[in-house]
């Protein structure tokens, strides 16, 4: 994986936390872990936050492989600089973007069975409940997981994908680890903010995208008739 991808995972991570706080905040507020003995609610916390970043690599896996594909066709760096003009165009045109796209009829089902299977993982208390939750959770629509799974694109391949996803998964954690060991002090004030980094960063990952598509050099993913071996 290219050397600025996993900082700019974890970048993404950290900065979309702020929007996790105050998108799912309620879900980490609601956690049965509140109660318990110190470590029991930290172990509870890292169970679910660690859900979800094995979601988002799940999902990173999905999309490397369209990223291979693109990568063997030769034309990942097209791919690059569409994802990154998309993100250009997010951050200066976001309600307009939010208007045209509308979710699928079958995805709003989807969305609400997982909502339902999330209510009844918030009534056990034990880890493997709490993993489940948080992988639930991972699954529910965001802006900001759909930023990085467009820039997980760039990295042209499975693994790749999957690790750039747990990579965000793990930024992600220290604001959502704090929140549930102690959301006092999480104001809404600082979370309006911090939150306002957002699309300086989503621009930022769009140039960058933008710009490793125009600098990388084109291979065709052929081989040429005199590269082909020939058995006699």
């Amino acid at each position: 994986m290219i050397t600025v991808l996993p900082y700019l995972a974890i970048s993404m991570g950290f900065i979309s936390s702020f929007h996790c706080v105050g998108m799912c905040g309620p879900i980490a507020l609601a956690l049965p872990v509140h109660k318990g003995p110190r470590a029991q609610q930290i172990a509870g916390v890292v169970a679910y936050n660690a859900g979800r970043a094995l979601t988002y690599a799940i999902f990173g896996m999905v999309i490397g492989m369209l990223g291979a594909s693109l990568a063997w066709l030769g034309v990942l760096r097209y791919a690059s600089i569409a994802v990154g003009a998309a993100m250009l165009v997010y951050v200066c045109w976001p309600s307009g973007m939010e208007h045209r796209l509308s979710m699928p009829l079958f995805w709003q089902k989807t969305i609400g069975l997982l909502r339902q299977r999330m209510t009844r993982h918030l009534k056990k208390t034990n880890l493997s409940g709490m993993l489940v939750l948080g992988m639930l959770n991972g699954a529910i629509p965001c802006g900001m997981v759909y930023m990085a799974l467009l820039s997980s694109v760039a990295t042209g391949s499975v693994w790749g994908g999957a690790i750039f996803m747990a990579i965000f998964g793990l930024g992600t954690m220290p604001a959502m680890l704090a929140l549930g060991i102690a959301k006092q002090h999480f104001t809404p004030a600082l979370r309006t903010r911090i939150r306002k980094l957002t699309p300086v960063l989503v621009a930022i990952a769009g140039i960058w995208l933008v710009a490793r598509g125009i600098m990388t050099p084109y291979s065709s993913p052929s081989k040429s008739a005199a590269d082909i071996s020939i058995c006699r």
